[in-house]
């Protein structure tokens, strides 16, 4: 059956970067579009940023420039790269299989904290 498992979340200080990764099984992920979400204490869930089967990248503006979502076809893994990670960069990470509302597949998430 279709599975996403995240991993790569922790602690990290402002400034500092973390690679999420999300490993994909029971369905080929590059030939879908895979999105990551995320989550913050007292916030809506937020779409940070998608990969198409094309390989076109979209990212929220509060994550542009910082980010980067990448895919390893032949690991069937999506990845999120972050970078200058800020304290308003903590929340709960998803991954998703598609990226339609409501018609998405979720993982079970990896936390992320930024903070000194």
């Amino acid at each position: 059956q279709v599975q996403l498992v995240e991993s790569g979340g922790g602690l990290v200080q402002p400034g500092g970067s973390l690679r999420l990764s999300c490993a994909a099984s029971g369905f080929i992920s590059s030939r879908v579009a895979m999105g990551w979400y995320r989550q913050g204490p007292g916030k809506q869930r937020e779409l940070v940023a998608t990969i198409t089967s094309g390989g076109s990248t979209t990212y929220a503006d509060s994550v542009k420039g910082r980010f980067t979502i990448s895919r390893d076809n032949a690991k069937n893994t999506v990845y999120l790269q972050m970078t200058s990670l800020k304290p308003e960069d903590t929340a709960d990470y998803y991954c998703t299989k598609g990226v339609v509302a409501g018609l998405q597949v979720w993982g079970q998430g990896t936390q992320v904290t930024v903070s000194s």
